[in-house]
């Protein structure tokens, strides 16, 4: 188990430069933009505009603060996410504009190159303790609005909101334990 502290995570700008990005965790460490092979990230969305482009990358975003965002991917007819929508996933190297539905937001980005990694981001509301069985080469859990205990059977720690941990594979199942009702995302990456 490793905890990271959101007041360590690194401020960048977007790739585009129209905003800017918390990057909680990248692979390899001190990779960039163009040679990640997974990335999480937070970013703060002001005005309307064109998402930056990654080539060769498959993405998954949620809306963690705001009234949420309309996505128009392609061609396709615009995406609503909500805050309480379950995350989306799309083609990071497809032309996507978005439009602010009532002000600022903040969203939630898992990126993975395509070829070499996988992921799946799940979105849990939790008042009471849980558990989540760890099957993933790495497992980030991120609590939103609330602090959280976590135990591995072997480790334990306290999660205050926004701060991070990461799992390794391993057999023993994962208990969650909101101290106040709370937004969950867990995130799993595989390799392929």
């Amino acid at each position: 188990m490793l905890i990271l502290e959101s007041a360590g995570y690194r401020q960048m700008p977007w790739k585009n430069g129209a905003g800017t990005t918390t990057e909680i965790a990248v692979s390899p460490p001190g990779a960039t933009t163009d040679d990640f092979d997974w990335r999480i990230s937070m970013a703060q969305v002001g005005s309307d505009g064109w998402f930056s482009e990654f080539p060769q990358v498959d993405r998954t975003l949620a809306v963690l603060e705001g009234n949420g965002i309309d996505l128009s991917i392609a061609a396709a007819p615009p995406v609503r996410i909500l805050p309480a929508s379950a995350p989306y996933s799309f083609a990071a190297d497809t032309p996507v504009f978005a439009k602010l539905l009532d002000g600022p937001i903040i969203d939630l980005n898992v990126m993975t190159r395509r070829n070499r990694f996988t992921h799946r981001m799940t979105r849990l509301e939790a008042d009471a303790p849980m558990t989540w069985q760890l099957q993933a080469e790495v497992t980030v859990i991120l609590s939103c609005t609330s602090a959280l205990h976590l135990d591995d059977g072997t480790h334990s720690a306290r999660l205050q909101a926004n701060d991070s941990a990461f799992f390794q594979t391993q057999i023993n199942p994962l208990i969650l334990t909101p101290i106040n009702r709370a937004t969950i995302y867990i995130i799993e990456l595989s390799s392929i």
